[in-house]
């Protein structure tokens, strides 16, 4: 990693929302790593799906602990924990990682019903950046318009995206992960990192 980008996230406050998509979760957690190595100071935030469900891919109670010996803290998991992110001006960034169908869905049209997304509309209230690494199936189906929605809402940055499976799953679109750490520092100076839509692998 470029040391002069790592310099750049020390004590940058950041808020790491997770949602449901569990099988990209081992993803996260590299990046998750990649920020905190970066000197970034981090603060998770479960939907109720990702604090929840145990699956194939992860145990809640796992990856809660992996999360704290990363981070230093525990995770945020209710609303009432999440609203003073607003009031308090607690974060620079919030970065939604991964970001499903569902949250989209309703932050694009002001649901909040979840610690998740109390965190993004939080940020947003202090006019601060939220960043959103999206992984959905039905990204060209339903969800088109919120996402096209949000690609035009101020303070609203995508972590550059693909097709990740157009030939069995059409409407498929999933943020490349990689491109994490590159967007937040593009974010924190108001740009959106270039180019958003991305070709094949």
């Amino acid at each position: 990693m470029n040391t002069v980008l790592e310099k750049r996230l020390d004590n940058i406050r950041i808020g790491v929302v997770v949602t449901g998509s569990h099988c990209t979760v081992g993803e996260i957690m590299l990046q998750l790593k990649r920020l905190r190595e970066a000197g970034a100071e981090l603060y998770t935030i479960f939907s109720y799906t990702a604090d929840q469900t145990d699956n194939r891919f992860y145990r809640v109670d796992d990856l809660k602990q992996e999360i704290h010996d990363i981070t230093g803290r525990g995770v945020i998991n209710s609303i009432v924990g999440a609203e003073p992110i607003g009031p308090q001006k607690l974060l620079d960034v919030v970065a939604v990682m991964p970001a499903t169908g569902n949250s989209i869905a309703k932050f694009a049209n002001g649901i909040v019903d979840t610690p998740a997304l109390m965190a993004m509309k939080a940020q947003l209230r202090n006019q601060r950046p939220v960043v959103i690494a999206i992984s959905t199936n039905d990204g060209l189906g339903l969800n088109a318009k919120n996402i096209g929605l949000l690609l035009n809402t101020k303070n609203i940055y995508f972590v550059p995206f693909r097709q990740d499976n157009p030939m069995e799953k059409s409407n498929s679109l999933q943020a490349d992960m990689d491109l994490v750490y590159d967007t937040i520092v593009s974010a924190l100076e108001g740009k959106q990192l270039q180019p958003v839509l991305l070709g094949p692998r």
